[in-house]
């Protein structure tokens, strides 16, 4: 009797493939909903007063002035042609840093996971550029690339040349600062998928004669569909955001400027206080259509692990 309750009691609680996205999701919502809960406490009383401030003509510097206008801000803003520049500058620079940060990220991460002799030490050497601070990097970078004071436009045989004296040039040493800065960051997150991954799928496959490039096509890559998501989909959103590099080297000249650092030109230099808030508007709304692309783009692949 005892047995036939026990069969009973794992029957009622199973649950059937089909009901398992229906479970996790609910599981999600559970985990998510105290941080969501605190981050909405945090930030909503300044973006909802960003949005106020966008649909206002606004300058600090005449407060009397002060009027509303509803979408003309968001209207001027997207007839200019140099906000279209500068998106088209910071998805330039986005696509370049996180590209090249995902494929040396991913060789790091394998250095980190198979090495066995001083893992640790190698483990911090590779994760120290992510632990300085970003305005002390650019200063680095921009320091270390000046014809007047850089070792690098020496070493390259180029002792006299400007790098921060065209737009090609310039992008160069923001993306590599950036790259330098961040690929750490991206590597750690592609070492936790490593260690996820069953040694058992490697030995199997070695007995079956699979080579080390079949191995990491068919075992590897698909096993770490979910470090990758996540490492594509933060250093996106980060890298969208750029804002110190270009600050400290260029200043965003030679039309290197950014859409954070439109933002803040907008706000800080023009005192236009309801340009500057619509610009910040514009660039979290694709902040927030960039996340939702990427995470539409890998769902069906994650819906999948766990349960193949």
């Amino acid at each position: 009797m005892a047995a036939k309750h026990e069969a009973g009691a794992r029957r009622a609680i199973r649950v059937t493939p089909a009901a398992w996205p229906r479970t996790e999701q609910r599981l999600g919502w559970s985990l998510c909903a105290p941080a969501v809960g605190v981050m909405l406490a945090v930030t909503a009383l300044p973006m909802l007063q960003a949005l106020w401030l966008s649909l206002q003509s606004y300058r600090i510097t005449d407060p009397g002035s002060r009027r509303f206008v509803g979408l003309d801000n968001y209207a001027l803003i997207l007839a200019d042609p140099l906000w279209w520049h500068t998106v088209g500058v910071t998805l330039l620079i986005t696509a370049i840093t996180v590209s090249a940060a995902l494929v040396i990220g991913f060789a790091l991460a394998l250095v980190m996971h198979r090495i066995t002799f001083g893992r640790d030490m190698v483990r911090t050497a590779i994760l120290v550029p992510y632990g300085i601070v970003t305005i002390v990097s650019a200063y680095a970078w921009l320091y270390a690339f000046r014809a007047d004071s850089g070792f690098v436009p020496g070493w390259l045989g180029v002792a006299n040349y400007d790098f921060f004296a065209g737009f090609g040039s310039s992008l160069f040493v923001i993306c590599l600062s950036e790259i330098w800065k961040t690929t750490p960051f991206v590597s750690l997150l592609l070492l936790a998928g490593l260690a996820q991954i069953p040694t058992e799928l490697y030995e199997a496959a070695k007995v079956d004669g699979a080579t080390a490039r079949q191995r990491l096509w068919k075992i590897t890559l698909p096993n770490m569909r979910g470090a990758i998501m996540v490492a594509v989909l933060f250093r996106t959103l980060d890298a969208y955001r750029i804002f110190d590099n270009v600050f400290v080297m260029t200043g965003g000249a030679n039309g290197t400027e950014t859409v954070a650092f439109l933002a803040y030109r907008q706000i800080i230099s023009r005192t236009a206080i309801g340009l500057g808030a619509a610009v910040s508007v514009l660039l979290f709304l694709t902040v927030v259509l960039i996340a939702f692309v990427l995470v539409k783009a890998f769902r069906a692949d994650l819906s999948r692990i766990g349960h193949e």
